[in-house]
């Protein structure tokens, strides 16, 4: 399944979740998926962008270590479905508002957490979508440095 699909399926089931742990659930899930579609880019994608996939891959694996990992039925991990990136550009976007709402879900379950160990496991898991979607954003300025700097090679 391309990466764009895969993001809105977790956008909407992030949405839809109400209880802790099935919110808990889908930041994972979340998580896993940027970690995939990091490492994809990393593999496969531009060479400039190389370098920050590398540094999503590890900082949205470490927003999965902090969280404990859920229990899936065979077939629900999405970031497994991962198939196909399509257009870096777009499935970045799209990613980046996925780690904004993972954030704020985030936010919702510290402010209201039951325990110490949960408002801690969540500030953690806060910090890693932030820099996650900070690596997202630059990545989305080199591509669009990238589509500026093509024009002007053609014209020169």
């Amino acid at each position: 399944m391309d990466a764009v699909r895969l993001i809105l399926t977790s956008r909407r089931a992030l949405a839809g979740s109400g209880e802790v742990a099935e919110i808990l659930t889908e930041v994972w899930q979340a998580q896993a998926l940027a970690q995939a579609i990091g490492s994809r880019l990393a593999v496969f994608g531009p060479p400039e962008l190389r370098g920050e996939a590398l540094g999503l891959t590890e900082l949205a694996g470490r927003g999965c270590g902090v969280l404990d990992a859920p229990e899936l039925a065979p077939g629900e991990l999405r970031a497994a479905q991962l198939t196909e990136l399509g257009d870096a550009r777009q499935a970045l976007l799209y990613l980046g508002s996925l780690l904004s709402e993972v954030g704020i879900a985030l936010v919702g379950i510290t402010c209201a957490a039951p325990d110490e160990g949960t408002y801690w496991q969540c500030m953690e898991a806060i910090d890693a979508a932030d820099e996650s979607r900070d690596r997202v954003l630059e990545m989305l300025r080199k591509l669009a440095d990238r589509e500026q700097a093509v024009p002007a090679r053609e014209a020169g």
